[in-house]
């Protein structure tokens, strides 16, 4: 299964971007995802909050700075903490 880890999301202007589903998170009783998009040269990760709507899982895009910020270092200290382990 190649493509266990990529997901496809459509923008809000219709165009459809493919991601790689680096890691999934908890922080603060929220669920997270962070994505790589496949269709550009960047090592930065984007953020989605993962809700859950009518039965299914919606990925909401993370604006709030903080939040972003309190994501990006739960996922630094995982980070850090795989490091150390090996």
């Amino acid at each position: 299964m190649e493509n266990e880890n990529k997901i496809s999301l459509i923008d809000d202007n219709g165009n459809e971007n493919e991601f790689e589903i680096i890691a999934t998170l908890e922080v603060k009783d929220n669920e997270y995802a962070i994505l790589l998009p496949l269709d550009e040269e960047t090592e930065e990760g984007v953020v989605f909050r993962i809700i859950e709507e009518n039965g299914e899982e919606i990925l909401e895009y993370v604006e709030d700075d903080e939040e972003f910020d309190m994501v990006a270092q739960a996922y630094e200290a995982i980070l850090e903490e795989e490091e150390e382990e090996e």
